[in-house]
């Protein structure tokens, strides 16, 4: 009480207002290649406090890993080099590329690649990883399957476990969110007969068990993939 009297006890909080930032816009992708996300991740090695970086480029729609690289340095003048490989590899550009608000991210050296490309930058809020949902999911699957090391004794040895996930995922991995087919798949349209075929299945098992026909639902093919759904 004697402080606050003689004025020494002053607020410590200023007023003011955190900052609130506007929702992205929606992203929608019905088909291959309209919208990609990317993302670095660190890999740690065997030697404490090292690491090296996994810059991942991916269809949203398809879900297939359309490019990927590893390095021992995160900079936005190597994403933009990877992200034109990819580009060559693939033989198509995406119409937006989404992002964090990381400095590989926004540098100008990716803008101005972008840029070149006809491609639309497209960003998450700051600190939301839910902004970059997809890319987060790739990440949290890659370091969660059964063969991830958690630790690599170089970056050779980082590149040569990467590429063989990046295999097992586009080519064997069936993913939940799009019924069940791999990534390939979907990204070259043949999962729609294999649904076919699926639900061909089904309607001879309803035919011959009736009982089984609320228990047994079509597989659907999913049209579109909303990036930052706003469903309000």
């Amino acid at each position: 009480m004697r402080q606050k009297a003689h004025g020494l006890l002053k607020r410590r909080c200023n007023g003011a207002v955190p900052a609130r930032h506007k929702r992205p816009p929606e992203r929608v992708a019905a088909g291959p290649n309209q919208v990609w996300s990317w993302d670095s991740t660190y890999l740690p090695l065997q030697v404490r406090g090292l690491f090296v970086y996994a810059y991942v480029f991916l269809d949203i729609w398809s879900r297939k890993i359309v490019g990927w690289e590893i390095h021992e340095r995160e900079s936005p003048e190597i994403a933009s080099q990877c992200f034109e490989r990819t580009v060559v590899r693939e033989g198509n550009r995406p119409l937006y590329l989404h992002a964090d608000n990381g400095n590989p991210m926004k540098g100008i050296s990716m803008l101005a690649t972008l840029y070149r490309f006809g491609v639309i930058p497209s960003y998450s809020r700051p600190r939301v990883s839910n902004d970059n949902a997809y890319s987060e999911a790739l990440f949290k699957t890659a370091k969660y399957v059964p063969s991830y090391p958690g630790y690599f004794a170089s970056l050779g040895d980082a590149q040569l476990w990467f590429a063989d996930f990046v295999h097992w995922y586009n080519t064997k991995h069936r993913h939940s969110a799009i019924g069940y087919v791999t990534p390939e798949q979907r990204h070259k349209g043949t999962d729609k007969e294999l649904l076919r075929h699926r639900n061909m299945t089904l309607f001879y098992a309803r035919l011959f068990r009736p009982e089984l026909r609320s228990h047994l639902k079509d597989w659907i093919h999913v049209t579109e993939v909303v990036l930052n759904a706003n469903f309000t």
